[in-house]
């Protein structure tokens, strides 16, 4: 580690004259140690987004997911609220839902909670119900709470109680993209990837394009932007212009769906992203949104759920089918889950102890800031 820490040193020095910022030391990318603390002072304690409200919005509805080796259960009850609790049963620590098998699994429960191992009982807030063959105190012994919040059709929990809001966490975000129908859109399609790659390494390279135009070809051919000056100068606040007679990302860069209705001018033609930390990424066209939550499992693995969000007159009408779009981020994703997954292959190599930042990659930058601030506080 001395010896790390002396290289990274030399990196910060040949930044200054070459006026490239340094990037995290490579262990950031690669240490288990490392995992962990990200674990306890990112993943654990930040709003965590689980995915979108469909599938929780009838009584009963519940998702397990498995938040970093934490199981959580969020459960809508007969008022329509959403609850999140730890996978644990008060009694002796038994799975509510047993979630060997799989990091996500959906059902109903058709009354409350049961506990499968000696029939607790709980109410769908949590609350306990019924112990059977034991007279106690059930006030205070009901589920492990975990704080639970929603946006845009979006679920966020966080595992260890805090105090910022999740509309702090959201900062601008809502404003930015307020003309988009978020909340409203339904999943037209799903796709699940598992990518070699640290978390990390996915973010930054969603955040810059400097890498599309080796990358990318199909996507550059939609947005021409993207090849010039490395994806310098991009005002992704106005969104990203697209090549004239194209409106949308598919192959063809047009669509038989027609656009949300509240846009402006510029977002009928103009691409947009958003990222938020430290799990959802979020890009934006005129008719359908591409939607991808991060799932990291290990320092070189990071599951990511892509789902395919549409306004639900569009998926009403006969002739509805997203493969368009589909078809097109599928490639698009492929090609970047392969330039990340060679990155973490490289960055293996004893010879790499950090990397750097050009001068079009700032927005990269961000993640630096957003870990750091983290992991010191």
């Amino acid at each position: 580690m001395a010896t790390a820490a002396v290289e990274y040193a030399k990196h910060m020095a040949r930044s200054d004259i070459q006026q490239l910022e340094v990037t995290l030391p490579g262990e950031h990318y690669l240490d288990s140690g490392q995992f962990v603390r990200e674990r306890e002072s990112i993943f654990h304690t930040e709003w965590f987004c689980v995915g979108r409200l469909e599938g929780l919005e009838g009584k009963g509805d519940y998702r397990l997911v498995n938040i970093l080796g934490e199981s959580i259960l969020v459960v809508c009850d007969a008022d329509g609220l959403l609850h999140a609790f730890n996978n644990v049963c008060r009694h002796r620590g038994a799975e509510l839902v047993r979630s060997a098998t799989t990091d996500e699994q959906c059902g109903t429960f058709k009354a409350g909670i049961r506990c499968p191992y000696h029939s607790w009982n709980y109410e769908l807030n949590g609350d306990l119900h019924s112990t059977p063959h034991m007279n106690i105190d059930k006030s205070c012994l009901g589920l492990h709470k975990v704080d639970i919040d929603s946006w845009g059709g979006y679920v966020f929990v966080r595992v260890i109680p805090g105090e910022e809001s999740l509309a702090g966490m959201l900062g601008d975000v809502p404003s930015r993209i307020r003309r988009y129908p978020i909340t409203e859109l339904r999943v037209g399609h799903r796709i699940d990837y598992s990518v070699a790659s640290n978390w990390k390494v996915i973010l930054e390279n969603y955040n810059e394009c400097y890498h599309c135009a080796g990358v990318h070809p199909e996507l550059c051919n939609v947005v021409p932007a993207f090849r010039k000056g490395g994806g310098d100068g991009l005002d992704w606040d106005r969104g990203i212009p697209q090549r004239e007679g194209t409106n949308t990302f598919t192959l063809s860069g047009t669509t038989n769906r027609a656009p949300f209705p509240d846009l402006n001018e510029d977002e009928m033609t103009r691409h947009k992203g958003e990222l938020l930390y430290p799990n959802l990424m979020l890009s934006l066209s005129m008719d359908h949104a591409a939607s991808f939550t991060l799932w990291p499992r290990s320092p070189g693995r990071t599951d990511i759920i892509c789902e395919f969000l549409f306004h639900p007159e569009e998926m009403r009408k006969p002739y509805f089918d997203p493969l368009d779009a589909v078809e097109f981020w599928d490639l698009v994703n492929k090609q970047d889950w392969d330039i990340c997954e060679s990155v973490q292959r490289g960055m293996k190599s004893r010879v790499f102890d950090a990397g750097y930042y050009g001068p079009m990659e700032d927005l990269s930058l961000d993640l630096r800031e957003y870990v750091r601030g983290r992991l010191n506080k």
